[in-house]
């Protein structure tokens, strides 16, 4: 069994082959020399400080030392919050996750240091270290897992939080994990975790899930806003991320949406009308007009959405001129698309007066925010109806390209219902594709098939 030199053993060794006295290595780190003496000598720790200092004058990477700290320093020693928690922070910045895991066990294993870790996951996650704050909330959570705490709920909230991402697949199982903490956190923390939760289910359709949490959403704003402004009391001592009247509102969108989705257009109608109606709100400030313009605005776009999906097509020429021309054009597009294709109307003009944004944003790129996901799972799903489109209207090479776009970013976000559609609408009009387009199909199903390691592969459909 190989034996690794101690520390201090290493200084000396470093010391004496490169012929240079304690004082003059001293004077090199700017460390004091009788620090420097004590530490080489033993009688006294050593500091990550003064760690990284000897290790910079030894030229030396600056975590070259870190596995043998945590042994010599940490785990042999009385736990000492003092040393621990520079350690555990310049291990953060160095993106050294073993070594702050390795911290972790003997850590919890005392119930005191649970609260000092969690503070310092929360300002490590301030200080966007996340990687680093992720690791201590699953350890601190992990420490929790049978208390029924409001502790474990936020370190669950923030984890669902970091994992969102781009694979669809990996969000249903994060969002399903988060569920039953949604309960346990504050009034503000909830609100803000009902309305992601909402998003991340929008992303992945399931219009049941979507509807649940943001009719609870609406209720809880509800009974914050009457607690608000008839006993005047703060909803608690931290902020919400969007005035309080907004969850109310938004919870009334969500529903809508989710109705409108399933073909249930009288209930969306209803809640569109919920959110239209803003008359209640008592705030007066620039940031409550700019959300009651916002809904007010939504709620127009809405209304001529849920006539379209009833089949009134009179709606048409009133909604395209209230689409925004925005970046994110993709969601009302999409509404055109889908009746275009439901109704057979030919809508070639209206795509044409949006080619440019189409273009522009075809490449977007997005952030791994729950309502970034619904934005791009609406891109994609935009993609998919164009394709059909276009294949319905016997325009086969515009409408495989615009297939195999809706295949691949599909794959990049791992969405198993996408994937399937797009080989389902190939494999319907396959006869069409030339050789070339046959082959460029099957080469993107291929490298989605690879990248999601499906052994079985996709199963085929239809929408």
């Amino acid at each position: 069994m190989k034996i690794t030199p101690m520390i201090r053993t290493e200084i000396e060794k470093y010391l004496k082959q490169n012929d240079i006295t304690l004082t003059e290595f001293a004077h090199i780190i700017d460390l004091n020399v009788g620090t420097l003496s004590s530490i080489v000598t033993g009688n006294r720790s050593i500091s990550v400080s003064h760690l990284d200092r000897i290790t910079a004058g030894m030229k030396l990477p600056p975590d070259y030392f870190y596995e043998r700290y945590i042994e010599e320093c940490i785990i042999e020693t009385s736990p000492n919050w003092r040393k621990i928690s520079p350690f555990l922070y310049r291990c953060a910045e160095l993106n050294r996750l073993d070594c702050i895991h390795r911290v972790m066990s003997p850590l919890l294993e005392t119930s005191m240091y649970t609260l000092v870790l969690f503070e310092m996951a929360e300002d490590l996650l301030q200080k966007g270290y996340l990687d680093a704050a992720a690791l201590l909330y699953e350890n601190v959570a992990e420490s929790e897992r049978k208390q029924h705490s409001e502790r474990l709920a936020i370190c669950q909230y923030r984890l669902f939080s970091l994992r969102i991402g781009k694979d669809q697949a990996q969000n249903l199982q994060t969002a399903a994990k988060f569920e039953p903490f949604v309960d346990r956190l504050d009034e503000v923390d909830q609100l803000d975790a009902l309305k992601d939760l909402a998003n991340v289910y929008r992303s992945l359709s399931l219009w049941d899930k979507v509807y649940k949490f943001s009719q609870q959403m609406y209720k809880l704003g509800k009974i914050q806003y009457e607690l608000v402004h008839n006993s005047k009391r703060e909803i608690s001592g931290k902020k919400l991320s969007r005035p309080l009247f907004v969850y109310i509102a938004y919870a009334e969108l969500m529903c809508a949406h989710a109705c409108d989705a399933i073909g249930d257009h009288e209930p969306a109608l209803e809640h569109i009308r919920g959110y239209t109606d803003l008359s209640w709100v008592k705030e007066t400030d620039s940031d409550t007009l700019h959300w009651l313009g916002e809904f007010q605005q939504w709620a127009k776009i809405n209304t001529y959405v849920n006539r379209l999906m009833i089949g009134d097509v009179s709606a048409l020429p009133d909604y395209v001129e209230h689409i925004s021309g925005g970046k994110y054009i993709f969601a009302e597009l999409l509404n055109v698309v889908e009746v275009a294709n439901r109704y057979d109307i030919n809508i070639d003009h209206i795509l044409q007066r949006f080619e440019s944004q189409i273009i522009a944003y075809r490449d977007s790129t997005y952030t791994n925010t729950a309502e970034q996901q619904v934005i791009l799972e609406e891109t994609i799903r935009f993609w998919y109806k164009l394709a059909k489109y276009n294949l319905l209207k016997e325009r086969y090479l515009y409408g495989f390209k615009c297939l195999i776009e809706a295949l691949k970013k599909a794959g990049i976000i791992n969405h198993a219902l996408l994937i399937s559609n797009c080989a389902g609408l190939f494999l319907r009009f396959s006869e069409y594709a030339d050789p070339e387009t046959q082959a460029q199909f099957h080469s993107a199903y291929e490298e989605v098939w690879r990248k999601n390691d499906q052994e079985d592969g996709f199963s085929f459909g239809y929408n």
